[in-house]
């Protein structure tokens, strides 16, 4: 930075100062802004060594950043001195404006106090204005105060050895004194950023102080790292998003002013819309998925608040917005991996035992009977049939029972002699005919390369919607809903010939055949009586048939 002595100020000087000011207004922390801080004044201002010293709420002074020497900064950053000696310090020597420049001539006194402070050599000045190695120039920081006056003191910028080795003139104690103004600014923001969570507790638990928290409350909604919004709370427009930061934006692809059209209704997806309403709005947290602007869904976290207001009551709720998708994924790929088969990829037992279980339930002994479901079918229709002693009809037991299980429609199996044309749940067990002797010949890679493709074949011969498990080892069971005795034969009778096509594993052709045993499912059974039933029937069926026929399939 050139001195008085210079004629006019060059350009390039300026914009030097201009864009030292200007990365301290955009570093992310404020770590980094107090190190920018001391940067610039190397950088942009001229000075050999800066230092930042910041202070505590203590009240004293710690060295927060260091430009210019390794090794000095090493030395000293992280040390502390006492205010008293800061104090001490910045009542002394010259005033320049707002700086505090103390000549080697005064600052001796200082050698031996608490202050942390380097040392230079050189030799003694040999003009007026020369810098003298001992001169200790200060630019406070301090706090923007009303109508331009100075606030609290923020902290302390020290610079040493002018490049050009002369003691600053009047255009470089303005460019200090500019720059340690606009350092300060940086600083306060930085704090302001890192503060924000404390901020957004402290608006949660003390609402009454929003309005006088109003600018703090907007710098850590803006800056805050993961989504915030805000929404109306109450009238015609409830729920309806009135602000929302850049986060948010960015995690839904979707600009500030598009997302005013929106509530979060309209942005969940269809299956969590259930989930959304049932979070209660002060205190209320839920996982659920909002859609993007591209159509994808992506999986978050709400937290609401309501920030009110004393004297109208809730104005809007708040709500914080965390992207928790690679949580959810991890969970998703846990609980796939828990209930599927880590070979084949199918359902294993337990995924299998739960969807067949979801099917049916415990009917009581009174609705076993289809006579007994007609009569209260009639009394529910007829009430008068059944309103005198004599008929022996519990008609208040009976509709209570009816009314549990008035939603669920039951699954029946058709009759057992003829296929009369009825439709119900049919549970294929199939187990491998020949599967040991191609593990004992070819060894278990072989017979895990079976029992893929095996798998492979059973799930591209049965429609969407069925499901295709391995229940262990080489047994696999399918659940087809809505087939008839019939329906149920051809499609073991096909799933039988894909099998026992030729099977590629570890460079040769092998084969293995099929048996099925066919058993239907019913409410009233357990998931384990069903797939007993089915077991049964399938050894039945592979007992009928000669050994070599089963092993040729």
């Amino acid at each position: 930075m050139e001195t008085e002595s210079e004629p006019y100020v060059r350009l390039a000087s300026l914009r030097q100062l201009h864009r030292g000011m200007a990365e301290m207004n955009t570093a992310r922390s404020l770590a980094d802004t107090l190190q920018t801080v001391a940067d610039g004044a190397v950088g942009a201002l001229g000075y050999e060594l800066a230092c930042v010293n910041l202070v505590r709420p203590d009240g004293d002074l710690v060295v927060a950043a260091f430009a210019g020497n390794p090794a000095a900064e090493a030395l000293i950053t992280g040390r502390v001195g006492s205010r008293d000696s800061w104090n001490r310090r910045l009542n002394m020597g010259e005033r320049w404006g707002e700086l505090v420049f103390i000549p080697h001539t005064e600052g001796w006194v200082l050698d031996d106090d608490d202050v942390p402070q380097w040392y230079t050599d050189g030799p003694a000045p040999r003009f007026e204005d020369e810098w003298h190695p001992a001169d200790r120039l200060f630019a406070p920081m301090y706090s923007p105060g009303p109508g331009g006056s100075s606030g609290e003191l923020l902290g302390v910028l020290s610079v040493d050895r002018p490049r050009n080795g002369r003691r600053p003139g009047a255009w470089g104690r303005e460019a200090l004194q500019m720059y340690a103004f606009q350092a300060a600014i940086a600083i306060s923001n930085a704090r302001l950023r890192s503060n924000m969570q404390r901020a957004l507790v402290r608006l949660e638990r003390e609402q009454q102080a929003l309005r006088a928290s109003e600018e703090s409350f907007r710098q850590a909604f803006e800056y805050a790292p993961s989504g915030m919004a805000i929404a109306e709370m109450g009238g015609e427009q409830h729920g309806r998003i009135l602000r929302t930061n850049d986060a948010l934006c960015r995690l839904l692809g979707r600009p500030a002013s598009a997302m005013r059209r929106y509530s979060f209704s309209d942005l969940v997806h269809p299956e969590d819309i259930g989930t959304l309403l049932r979070t209660s709005a002060e205190g209320g947290r839920a996982e659920l998925r909002l859609g993007r602007r591209d159509g994808t869904y992506v999986w978050v976290s709400l937290r609401n608040s309501v920030v009110a207001d004393a004297a109208d009551g809730p104005r809007f709720l708040l709500t914080h917005v965390e992207d928790i998708e690679e949580r959810k994924r991890r969970e998703l790929q846990l609980a796939h991996r828990a209930s599927h088969d880590s070979l084949t990829g199918l359902p294993n037992s337990a995924e299998l035992r739960s969807r067949l279980a979801a099917r049916l339930c415990r009917r009581p002994q009174s609705l076993q009977s289809a006579d007994m479901a007609d009569s209260i079918d009639a009394a529910y229709g007829h009430p008068s049939a059944y309103d005198t002693p004599s008929h022996g009809f519990d008609y208040g037991a009976a509709a209570e029972t009816y009314e549990a299980f008035d939603h669920h429609v039951h699954t029946v199996a058709p009759e057992d002699d003829h296929d009369d044309g009825a439709k119900g749940l049919a549970v294929l067990f199939c187990d491998l005919d020949g599967f040991k002797s191609i593990n004992d010949r070819f060894g278990h890679n072989a017979g895990d390369a079976v029992l893929i493709e095996v798998a492979r074949r059973l799930s591209r011969g049965v429609r969407d919607g069925d499901t295709v498990a391995r229940l262990g080892g080489d047994e696999f069971v399918i659940l087809a809903n809505g087939l008839g005795r019939a329906d149920a034969q051809d499609l073991a009778v096909r799933l039988r010939n894909e099998i026992i096509q030729p099977i590629r594993a570890e460079g040769r052709a092998v084969r293995v055949g099929a048996s099925f045993g066919i058993g239907w499912a019913h409410c009233g059974m357990t998931a384990d009586e069903v797939l007993k039933s089915a077991d049964e029937r399938m050894y039945v069926e592979k007992r009928s048939r000669p050994k070599q026929q089963r092993r040729a399939g």
